[in-house]
């Protein structure tokens, strides 16, 4: 058994910047500079109660991004320093955050421990590799993000940081899969190495009818393609879609996780899934030939998710909605029925519909999924979505790219039952989405996103909003200017949230302006980027006639989006004319 000794080193603190539920993200640059990480880790140990630190059993992996397998090493020897029990790793350091919450909650070790809480390594959706981006967060023993209190705490820790723990002479072999164990002052430590992908596709088994899914993937009149974007999502595709559901390996793409994403940049949206998007018939050119079926993307860290049909994009807002509404019936796990649904604010209001239609409990949050967490936490919801690709539910405490993609697949086979054989046509993805505009109404939406805008520049264009809403006449006199064929505000706020859980309050949470007519124009600058600002707009307008469901969403909301371009001073604000993103 291998000797450690601890290390007490001196160390200052680094202006740094309060984590979130998304965790810390900086440019790799910044984390390696000396001590960096290990102020936010020690900071972190700091702010935890002793008895989720001493004698404790923590995760420790991640999406593989650039810099985790150095901060594995740096965290592993942090926790034997501090006092932690036992570190459990994804083998090569590679688990999906869905993954890490599923092990949270559901793994038991080899000698009957279970983990209390870890350290996730990721940017998310964020390009990873030397100059790009870096991050870290804290999940709690529920599996879901660490709540303001402990965040808030961390924060102030790093302020005042002036020394750290750390075993300097401990190294961990993560390529192999097994159990090291060494000794300290404290006694022994073990180090778990385990399949990345064991726990998690043993998860999914007990949500979904892998044999459903199997007959509809292996039928020869279903075409199949899912896109890790060289994400950790492909740690996961072939063990669950070739392996357990029969679908043909070349049915996957950029399925090797890298540790720079292939240069790409790890977003599945329309604009960063290029490969994708071409060959389900959505490029520019159709020169690829027929598209498959059913296509779907997950992002870095694999809790976003991109979801196509042949020639059709269902938006996140709708691919929520259409999950919810399909759920009893095509998916066992909610076959008693569903506790309620839940949105963030930004998302198109296609699920506020289905839960009215179908007596449910509806929760409006902000943006961040611990406000999920701790509604599921209480049993009031189930089912769960962010318009920022990510949908989820009860079954973890984080948004879950690949059981979104489950999800549909599952729906798809419920809805195809008795079709697969013979002449039949099989109902396709833009034939369901078709038939829940016509059951629900449809919500126009769009999101436009300007990316690293001078934060200045961005806080300045956010007050002129806030400011706006003083006077709705005003409003309603600038809007009839720009566009006298779009209805009038009625309303005009800062979101702000009171938790039904634990009563805390969230403030500042987007600038809301509603119409009359049910469209709504949002405003928020999002926290997910590692420099600058992103503002994000989000234009949506609800049409309940069926012969009206049918047009092209960019045509529909072309007076709303010039509305909000105008109202909001955007190219005067920011110089941009345009975004980086629309989706």
């Amino acid at each position: 058994m291998v000797m450690f000794k601890v290390s007490r080193v001196e160390t200052t603190p680094y202006d740094s910047q309060k984590p979130g539920t998304s965790g810390l993200r900086k440019k790799v640059k910044v984390f390696i500079q000396p001590h960096y990480l290990q102020n936010f880790v020690q900071s972190t140990f700091n702010a935890l109660s002793a008895e989720k630190v001493r004698g404790a059993t923590l995760v420790v992996s991640g999406d593989g991004r650039y810099f985790s397998k150095d901060a594995i090493q740096i965290i592993t020897r942090m926790a034997a320093a501090n006092g932690v029990r036992r570190v459990w790793i994804g083998q090569n350091g590679l688990l999906s955050t869905p993954a890490v919450s599923a092990v949270i909650r559901e793994r038991v070790g080899v000698d009957g421990s279970r983990a209390t809480g870890g350290f996730i390594l990721t940017a998310s959706h964020n390009p990873g590799g030397p100059h790009e981006d870096f991050g870290i967060k804290y999940n709690m023993e529920n599996g879901g993000p660490a709540p303001e209190g402990i965040t808030d705490q961390i924060y102030e820790n790093t302020k005042t940081i002036k020394e750290y723990l750390i075993a300097e002479d401990l190294d961990v072999d993560i390529s192999t899969i097994g159990v090291t164990s060494f000794s300290g002052p404290e006694g022994q430590f073990n180090v778990e190495v385990f399949d990345s992908a064991s726990d998690y596709v043993k998860l999914m088994k007990s949500i979904f009818d892998f044999e459903s899914i199997r007959k509809l993937l292996t039928s020869p009149k279903f075409s199949f393609c899912y896109d890790a974007m060289h994400g950790v999502g492909g740690a996961y595709a072939k063990p669950i879609f070739v392996e357990e559901l029969g679908a043909q390996e070349s049915s996957l793409l950029n399925c090797t996780p890298k540790e720079d994403f292939g240069g790409g940049h790890p977003d599945p949206n329309l604009t960063y899934a290029k490969e994708l998007v071409v060959r389900m018939g959505l490029g520019k050119s159709d020169s690829q030939g027929e598209p498959p079926e059913f296509g779907a993307a997950s992002d870095g860290d694999a809790d976003r998710n991109m979801i196509l049909g042949k020639r059709f994009f269902v938006t996140p807002s709708d691919s929520v909605a259409i999950i919810a509404a399909n759920a009893v019936e095509a998916i066992p796990y909610f076959s008693a029925g569903l506790k309620g649904v839940a949105r963030s604010m930004p998302t198109s209001a296609a699920l506020d519909v289905v839960a009215k239609h179908l007596n449910l409990k509806f929760f409006e949050v902000p943006t961040g999924w611990k406000f999920f967490g701790n509604l599921m936490d209480a049993g009031l919801c189930s089912v769960c979505g962010e318009e920022s690709f990510g949908t989820g539910s009860d079954h973890i405490r984080e948004k879950d790219g690949i059981w979104a993609v489950l999800a549909w697949l599952s729906i798809l086979a419920h809805k195809n039952k008795g079709k697969l054989d013979g002449d039949n046509k099989l109902v396709s993805v833009e034939d369901i989405v078709c038939q829940h505009w016509a059951a629900y109404g449809r919500h126009y939406y769009t999101r436009y996103d300007y990316e690293n805008v001078d934060a200045g520049a961005a806080k300045e264009l956010m007050a002129h909003l806030v400011k706006l809403q003083s006077s709705l006449p005003k409003v309603n006199d600038i809007v009839k200017g720009i566009r006298s064929d779009v209805s009038k505000v009625i309303h005009a706020d800062e979101f702000e949230y009171k938790d039904s859980v634990d009563g805390s309050i969230s403030k500042h949470q987007g600038i809301r302006y509603l119409f009359e007519d049910g469209s709504r124009l949002i405003f928020r600058l999002s926290g997910t980027g590692s420099e600058g600002a992103t503002i994000r707009l989000y234009i949506e307008q609800y049409e309940k006639d069926p012969s009206k469901t049918g047009r092209e969403s960019q045509e529909a909301l072309a007076p709303l989006v010039e509305v909000a371009l105008k109202l909001s001073k955007m190219q005067e604000f920011t110089g941009r004319s345009a975004p980086t993103v629309i989706t």
